[in-house]
């Protein structure tokens, strides 16, 4: 996320139907940056359920112009000070630069797929775009730590378990939004 740790943040977390769990990991890594309000975006109430545990206290369920007039009105007209935006479409990622206050930040994960982004219209929003590869490696021993000590559980968002050779099957539960997560055991 683009927003400093320990921040009063009002992150806004972006999602369309195909974002699986994404709702609940940004929830939980603005949780731990200190963000005060956490909004979560998604339609379905399993991830709704799964990013209030983990800690967003409001959930939007309108996308795209909808979407963003919602955080507007319960940022008070301003948007979010941190989005991040965890799908890598055209339209999520229009809807997380519109969502973010003037002079806030959009921070990316993964590869979008056929964005463009209008550099003018980014430059003229005030808006900060950040994105790049996760240093991993950088937080594992700390987030081992976390996990080992219970104050994190990444285990909730398995709900499926699945023999490894019936890996496209939790691929199709996935998709066709029976499962939020599989997890495959040998």
């Amino acid at each position: 996320m683009s927003g400093r740790r320990g921040t009063p943040a009002t992150p806004g977390v972006p999602g369309p139907a195909r974002v699986r769990a994404r709702t609940a990991r940004p929830s939980l890594a603005a949780r731990e940056m200190g963000a005060q309000r956490i909004i979560a975006m998604s339609r379905h109430e399993p991830r709704q359920q799964l990013a209030r545990a983990f800690g967003a206290t409001d959930i939007v369920t309108e996308r795209g112009e909808e979407g963003v007039a919602r955080i507007k009105e319960m940022t008070g007209g301003i948007g979010a000070d941190s989005v991040l935006e965890c799908v890598g479409t055209a339209q999520s990622m229009r809807q997380a630069l519109a969502s973010a206050r003037p002079g806030g930040n959009v921070g990316f994960v993964g590869v979008p797929h056929q964005v463009a982004i209008d550099g003018q219209e980014l430059f003229f929003s005030h808006v900060g775009l950040r994105g790049g590869r996760a240093p991993v490696r950088r937080y594992l021993p700390d987030l081992i730590d976390r996990v080992l000590t219970d104050r994190i559980n990444p285990g909730r968002v398995f709900d499926l378990t699945l023999p490894l050779e019936q890996v496209a099957e939790g691929y199709k539960a996935m998709d066709e939004r029976r499962a939020i997560k599989t997890l495959l055991t040998p």
